[in-house]
């Protein structure tokens, strides 16, 4: 585990757009998973201005979101399709054919998650992984349960998630129960893995990565067992975790 702490959430957006430009200059091809949520869209600003400034090229980028809402079409301004055209897609150079988001819209919940499986899989797997984190540890929308679920699955959201959810919406009620999301086991696949964390209130939930206990009440905990895991987090954060005080330093000072 790599964990670089940056001292606010423009540092630390700036940073994870470098470490995609990276990869994407190592790799033109590259195949991003992509997430949503609010810690994200400064790195996607970052991104979409590199690219107008011709430092990054997504013409042969394929990407991968790690989940959509169920019921919500692709043109509902909720949807993580809009989301994602609204913050990247509509200003960077990408193919529309090469952007994957799991439809919210389907009446075989089974076939649909098969087809976003193996659309993943024919594309060679995911190089990079990028992922937020929710108060109760859930990643993309994989919840706290009594097992891992692998494969990419519908779940029904947390009463945490849709709280936390609901500021995006009119009315709470109207905050979907059910998500279609990656599974731990696709997440895991990723080549590397890219967390972002910005707010200390979720600092509870990062330390489970440095417990050793890998516990799927709290699914962030198994990033600890992935083997090219990049933490980005903002210094007021970092300052709540269990690093070591000769690695704080270093990590502070890098």
């Amino acid at each position: 585990m790599r964990v670089i702490v940056s001292e606010n959430y423009q540092e630390l957006s700036k940073k994870a757009a470098e470490i995609m430009v990276e990869q994407i200059e190592n790799k033109p091809t590259s195949v991003l998973g992509l997430a949503t949520g609010s810690t994200p869209i400064g790195m996607y600003k970052e991104l979409i201005s590199m690219q107008q400034a011709g430092n990054v090229d997504f013409s042969q980028i394929t990407t991968f979101n790690l989940d959509e809402y169920v019921g919500l079409t692709a043109d509902h301004d909720q949807s993580y399709s809009y989301f994602m055209w609204d913050n990247l897609f509509s200003h960077v150079n990408i193919k529309k054919e090469q952007t994957n988001i799991p439809s919210g819209i389907f009446t075989d919940a089974k076939a649909e998650c098969s087809r976003y499986e193996k659309a993943m899989e024919e594309a060679g797997g995911v190089d990079i992984q990028i992922l937020g984190i929710g108060h109760n540890g859930h990643i993309g929308f994989n919840e706290p349960a009594q097992a891992f679920t692998l494969s990419t699955h519908v779940v029904e959201l947390a009463s945490e998630t849709i709280e936390a959810n609901a500021r995006f919406f009119s009315d709470i009620s109207e905050v979907p129960k059910q998500a279609v999301t990656m599974g731990i086991g696709g997440i895991m696949k990723a080549r590397h893995v890219l967390l972002l964390v910005n707010d200390k209130s979720k600092a509870e939930a990062v330390r489970h990565l440095f417990t050793g206990i890998v516990d799927p009440q709290v699914p962030v905990s198994i990033l600890q067992l992935h083997p090219n895991l990049t933490v980005l987090v903002d210094r007021a954060t970092a300052e709540l975790l269990p690093l070591q005080d000769e690695s704080r330093e270093a990590i502070l000072q890098g």
